[in-house]
């Protein structure tokens, strides 16, 4: 909104001149979003201790876990409802509103938000949120709205960019809104899985967003895009103001949320920016680039794929608890070390995303 009215004004006064550049916009975003956590802080936690916000903790019948979990009985619960807000505003602020890219990444935020408000809310009353199939129709809701959108969009691509490869794409058609479909329920259920310990899912959001920011920029940049063979999408540069806000949005919840934990993120959180990661990833045309830079939360999802299947076929476990992150705590690691270790795993796997832009 901010650009619309000052880029203007330079014509009379030049120091308004740097509202054109993304990279100025950004860091602007990135301030704003950190301080409207910083000062809506008091007032979130109060209203959801009044209410009652209070996260059920629920280990499944692991007794072990449940002991370890003990001192964080009582911790009120969906944090991510600031997070959510202060992006959008942030957002809003620094954005150009000409931008379709940046409508439909809030769109999949607010919606998947939705989903998790209603979920979390009900496992704070009721002690069950909502079924697996039913949170995951509405998931898959959500990604074909957005692969609808690029598959109508007649100057946007249906083809998936490989990495590794040069000028080699894959055209999907109309099958893109399967696969849009796929990417946000993916990356949203990702999320949420590792949102699991203190600080670990909002730490590798963090890590995964200053990596998209990035990426989209050198997407929105023609002369970055070809150096480098990647398609050039004009405008996606502008979602890397969306990622600057998360970042700071995300660093100041990191302050309140970092062991011990004065509050969690709950689904509505989770959910939400695992779906704004996956709806760059698809805008950009990363989204293998995505698998490889959330190494953490492809492999906490495929923990709880595999256990699942084997106890289905083989009848017992594959893991000792599922999330992955939830097996190492039963082997005997602290939460901290955990938490650290993974962030560590989790800024491997960004660096080693960035290398295949030169590996092709």
């Amino acid at each position: 909104m901010l650009y619309h009215i000052l880029y203007p004004l330079s014509k009379y006064f030049f120091a308004l001149n740097v509202t054109k550049y993304i990279t100025f916009r950004g860091g602007c975003a990135f301030i704003t979003s950190f301080l409207l956590v910083m000062f809506f802080w008091k007032f979130t936690i109060k209203r959801l201790q009044r209410l009652q916000i209070i996260e059920k903790i629920d280990m499944y019948g692991h007794v072990h876990l449940e002991s370890l979990y003990a001192g964080k009985k009582g911790t009120p619960t969906m944090g991510g409802v600031l997070i959510i807000f202060s992006i959008l505003i942030s957002t809003l602020l620094w954005v150009r509103w000409d931008n379709y890219f940046m409508w439909f990444t809030v769109f999949v935020m607010l919606a998947l938000g939705a989903v998790g408000l209603f979920d979390d809310l009900q496992k704070t009353k009721t002690g069950k949120g909502f079924s697996r199939s039913k949170k995951l129709v509405l998931q898959i809701m959500v990604g074909i709205i957005l692969g609808a959108f690029v598959v109508l969009t007649k100057n946007l691509s249906t083809a998936l960019d490989v990495p590794f490869l040069k000028r080699v794409a894959i055209d999907l058609g109309y099958f893109y809104v399967f696969w849009a479909a796929l990417i946000v329920v993916s990356t949203s259920n990702a999320v949420n899985f590792t949102d699991g310990l203190d600080g670990l899912a909002i730490g590798a959001i963090i890590i995964n967003s200053i990596l998209f920011a990035f990426l989209s920029y050198l997407t929105g940049h023609i002369k970055f895009a070809h150096y480098l063979f990647i398609p050039f999408i004009s405008g996606a540069g502008e979602l890397s103001i969306i990622c600057f806000s998360l970042v700071g949005a995300g660093l100041a919840f990191l302050w309140f949320n970092s062991y011990p934990a004065e509050v969690f993120m709950g689904d509505v959180g989770a959910l939400a920016l695992g779906g704004i990661l996956g709806a760059i990833a698809l805008f950009i045309k990363k989204e293998f680039l995505l698998i490889i830079s959330g190494g953490l939360f492809v492999a906490e999802a495929l923990s709880v794929i595999l256990q699942i299947l084997s106890v289905r076929l083989r009848g017992k476990k594959l893991f000792k608890a599922a999330p992955l992150h939830h097996h190492l705590q039963l082997m005997g690691w602290k939460e901290s070390k955990i938490i650290i270790r993974l962030w560590i795993v989790s800024i491997i796997c960004a660096v080693a995303s960035i290398l295949t832009l030169k590996l092709r």
